[in-house]
């Protein structure tokens, strides 16, 4: 009997042992994907060329990286006046903390950039009279073509899940509307499977109802397990937003998705 309990306290510890090696092996490697796809030296766009360059419903516009380190003060100065334009109003009260949140998240060394800039057959003097008259559109005040629009994104760990997490998609008004942000989607997630990303998430304002129809009906994401709504239903209902979710393999679906019916199905950015 004394040669049982020996033998399975032994067989325990070999057990536990052998699970601490697999999860820090597990760690090892998430922290290889993420630092090989958040590598400053790569350019993301490098490698989808028919990606670089937009043309279609009245735009001519085209891509650039951008890195969070590296805003020149001209494109801080323009990420603040947009999302402010955008956003200030979905945020209500919680605007002047949510500002400054957003300012601290823009230039951090891991922020990762794509930039929209209209070519010069296509800038600001010759958009029509309506985009011209709009009150709160922002303007590009830098050198270069006018810069209408970005997506800031990160790669990160979400429940032991790689994932490329996009903070802010945002576009001037008057170059919403025409396809523009679905391609930029796309490219997210091209993106994202290249550097061996399980999933895309982000997060999005409930009050923003174009934005959140646009993510779950014409992109097919999901409220994430991990929205406030989906982990405790009380807590979630007093949250502004909820987390969506697009995962690209078992485990992902399993841990961010754990469900088959589409958020538009069920659910009412």
């Amino acid at each position: 009997m004394e040669q049982k309990r020996f033998e399975f306290h032994n067989n325990n510890i070999l057990e536990k042992k052998m699970k601490r090696r697999e999860v820090l092996e597990k760690n090892k490697a998430l922290d290889e994907i993420i630092r090989n796809a958040a590598s400053i030296d790569k350019d993301h766009l490098q490698l989808f060329p028919p990606f670089r360059q937009y043309n279609r419903n009245g735009l001519s516009v085209y891509l650039e990286s951008g890195y969070g380190s590296q805003l020149s003060s001209p494109m801080k100065q323009y990420i603040q006046n947009l999302l402010k334009v955008n956003m200030e109003g979905l945020y209500g009260s919680e605007w002047p903390t949510e500002e400054k949140v957003k300012r601290r998240e823009m230039v951090a060394p891991e922020a990762r950039y794509i930039f929209v800039r209209e070519a010069r057959n296509a800038s600001v003097d010759e958009i029509s009279p309506k985009a011209k008259e709009e009150k709160n559109c922002s303007r590009w005040m830098g050198d270069g073509d006018p810069v209408v629009g970005f997506v800031e994104y990160r790669y990160i760990v979400e429940e032991e899940i790689p994932v490329a997490y996009v903070y802010e998609l945002q576009l001037e008004h008057h170059v919403q509307g025409k396809g523009l942000g679905k391609f930029l989607m796309q490219l997210i997630e091209l993106i994202a499977r290249k550097n061996r990303m399980s999933a895309v998430m982000l997060t999005v304002q409930k009050a923003n109802l174009l934005a959140m129809n646009f993510y779950t009906s014409k992109l097919r994401y999901m409220i994430s397990t991990i929205s406030p709504s989906r982990v405790d239903p009380l807590i979630g209902a007093k949250k502004s937003y909820e987390i969506l979710c697009k995962a690209f393999d078992h485990e992902a679906k399993e841990k961010l998705e754990d469900a088959y019916t589409l958020v538009g199905e069920g659910h009412g950015q």
